[in-house]
Formats: structure tokens, sequence, C-alpha cells
């Protein structure tokens, strides 16, 4: 239990990507409050957990009688299902869910960084650099973030609301793509069809 408690850690970690995410992922025109509201929530339920108090582990260890010892280890809950199995002892477990969701949460902080600098001042519609592999780059870089935090440290809290981030965020791409339909009209038609709505995968766009 030495490495929960300590809420410096959680309420500097919501802080930091509160700010990041409200810094280079909103335009002023573009802010939508519900869908910051659940992401600050994800934030907010995920650090609490990591640094504050175990919930989920508890959770499990009453409820389905598993028991784990609340540590900085046993938080990364994908590397304690891994050694259980026997697919790979907890230490190596660990190394392998932070080497993954650490390459995510970088990725999905260049993807914030990249949009924000070619939208930043734009004049018209902005279709070049990241913007030609993805129409909402930020919003896939928040999406990415907090699928790696999952993978990182999962928690209950964190596996309901992410689907709903998700659809948050889709809605939110829409109804900003129905006004630069209205803005830009036909170049903007045309754009949508040369790029995805967030990524493409195996050729099928999302």
């Amino acid at each position: 239990m030495d490495w929960y408690g300590n809420w410096i850690a959680v309420i500097a970690s919501i802080l930091f990507f509160t700010l990041f995410v409200v810094g280079f992922a909103y335009a002023p025109k573009k802010r939508d409050w519900k869908t910051l509201g659940i992401y600050e929530a994800f934030m907010v339920a995920l650090f609490t957990e990591m640094f504050g108090f175990p919930l989920t582990i508890f959770l499990l260890s009453s409820i389905l009688g598993i028991t784990i010892e609340p540590t900085g280890e046993t938080g990364h809950l994908i590397a304690v299902a891994l050694d259980r199995l026997g697919i790979l002892d907890l230490e190596k477990g660990v190394f392998l869910v932070m080497a993954v969701s650490s390459v995510m949460i970088l990725a999905g902080l260049g993807l914030i960084i990249l949009g924000w600098r070619k939208i930043h001042k734009a004049a018209g519609l902005v279709k070049d650099g990241i913007y030609k592999y993805s129409r909402h780059p930020q919003y896939l870089g928040i999406l990415l973030i907090t699928s790696a935090f999952i993978i990182q440290w999962p928690t209950i809290l964190t596996l309901m609301m992410w689907p709903v981030l998700v659809i948050m965020y889709i809605r939110l791409a829409k109804k900003e793509e129905k006004e630069m339909e209205e803005m830009f009209e036909e170049e903007f038609l045309k754009y949508k069809k040369e790029a995805p709505m967030l990524l493409k995968i195996f050729g099928i766009k999302i």
C-alpha cells in the first residue's frame, strides 16, 4: 500500500492531461463541455485509482475472491492476468504493458500537437500534413491516450467510461463536420472522401 495515497500525484496527473488537452485539442469555437467533462471524469477515475485508492483491486478481491496485494505493480491488471495465466511473470508483464502504453501515449500526444500546429491560426480548410491521414487527428490522439491508460492501468470505472468517450468524440467530430460542410461545401466533401474520420486500418476507413 506504500504506492497509494499519493494525492499530490493524483492532482498533478489530472491537471497535466487536462491542461494539455484543453490547450492543444480545443479551439475556442470548438469547445464541447459535455465531451470534455467525460474526458475529465475518465482522468479523475484513472489517476485516483492509480495513485490514490485501489478501488478496482479491492472490488476484484472482495466480489470475485481474487487475491491481489495492492502495489505499484499489481495495479497493472493485464500484467497480473498474464502472470496468473502463466504467460509472463509479473515483472515482464509490467514491462510489456508499460512499453506498449507508453508508445501509445506518446503517439497520442504527438497527434494532438501536430494537429494543433496545422490548424492554429489557419485561414482555410486544413487538409495537408497529418490531416491527410485523419480528419480529426487530435480526437484520435485523445482516444489513443485514453485507450493506452486502459492497457496500462485498467479500472472498472474507466472501462465503463471509455466506450462513452468514443461515442462522444465521434458525435463531436460529426457535428463539426456539418459546420465544415456549410463553410467549405464541395472542397470539404472532396476532402471527406480522401481522408478517414479518425484512421485507416487495413484499407478500412474509421
